[in-house]
């Protein structure tokens, strides 16, 4: 792979990075940032995450929160000045923000002068200058991870939409086997139950998150009524099997599109990713559940 491809990702966050920094005071704009990294937004999420160890919005709360600590000190501006400064309605909330973050109250800080950065992989701090460092990539061994890159024929889907928080997608699973079950869709040999996320849950409400119940079926089984048929598109893909609780692919997602992307060479495809369930969690131990990640690749 190209030099230019394997730092597209590092340049790509860099950029965020930078945008955040010349822009805290203003409202978040989740979308604008993936759109200047050149990346979707659900995509974009889970590479900044992975890369920085924080996502977007956890960074912003991280720099105005240090940028309060260091006018505490440097500055006799009073506290409520600064919580409003720092994004926060109230006094209060403010200082319970603080202390969690400092292990002391605004007041206590100011009489004590200790350091202002708080702890953080990527090394991306408040500066009263505006100088933004050059973030240092998170790093939890995700580069090596066990990755196979495979060729996909396209695939059909029948698939039940979810619209709510992601956590809540088994509704659509139960919808999807209501219907399907009765059909006999899964009895055929090729049968795979997968999930599809479209929105980024950092960018969009819980409530109008989308997302997919499928079960991938044969193109001569016709789709009954009540579910919905989509193609995945013939591409080349990133695989990571992950055995574990389902509550842990989030993690997984973000080593692998933060880490082993960038270190891969490969650049993101414009075709969906998707997680693929080899087993039923109705009757296996959520130690014993395997997970395939598919990670669309250009």
């Amino acid at each position: 792979m190209k030099p230019t491809t394997r730092s597209f990702y590092r340049q790509a966050v860099q950029g965020a990075i930078e945008f955040v920094v010349a822009n805290l005071d203003e409202a978040l704009d989740l979308a604008r940032l993936a759109a200047l990294a050149g990346l979707s937004p659900f995509h974009f999420h889970r590479v900044f995450k992975g890369m920085t160890g924080e996502t977007p919005l956890e960074l912003v709360r991280r720099l105005r929160l240090e940028r309060a600590a260091a006018r505490l000190v440097g500055t006799d501006l009073g506290i409520t000045r600064l919580a409003f400064e720092a994004g926060f309605e109230t006094h209060e909330a403010f200082s319970r923000a603080f202390r969690l973050a400092y292990g002391t109250s605004p007041t206590g800080f100011r009489r004590r002068h200790p350091r202002y950065e708080i702890a953080a992989s990527c090394g991306i701090h408040y500066a009263a200058a505006g100088l933004v460092a050059t973030f240092v990539p998170h790093d939890t061994g995700g580069g090596t991870m066990e990755v196979e890159v495979r060729e996909l024929p396209s695939r059909r889907v029948a698939t039940v939409r979810h619209v709510g928080p992601y956590n809540q997608i088994s509704r659509a699973f139960a919808r999807l086997g209501a219907i399907g079950g009765p059909a006999g869709l899964f009895r055929h040999p090729e049968v795979a139950m997968i999930a599809l996320y479209h929105d980024d849950p950092e960018a969009t409400a819980p409530e109008a998150l989308r997302s997919d119940a499928g079960v991938i079926i044969p193109d001569s089984v016709p789709v009954p009524p009540g579910l919905d048929e989509q193609r995945i598109p013939p591409g080349r893909f990133a695989t990571v099997l992950h055995r574990g609780p389902y509550e842990q692919l989030g993690d997984v997602w973000a080593r692998a599109l933060g880490e082993w992307l960038p270190a891969s060479g490969f650049r993101m495809g414009s075709g969906p990713s998707f997680e693929l369930y080899r087993n039923d969690p109705t009757n296996t131990p959520k130690e014993r559940l395997e997970t395939e990640i598919w990670i669309s690749l250009g």
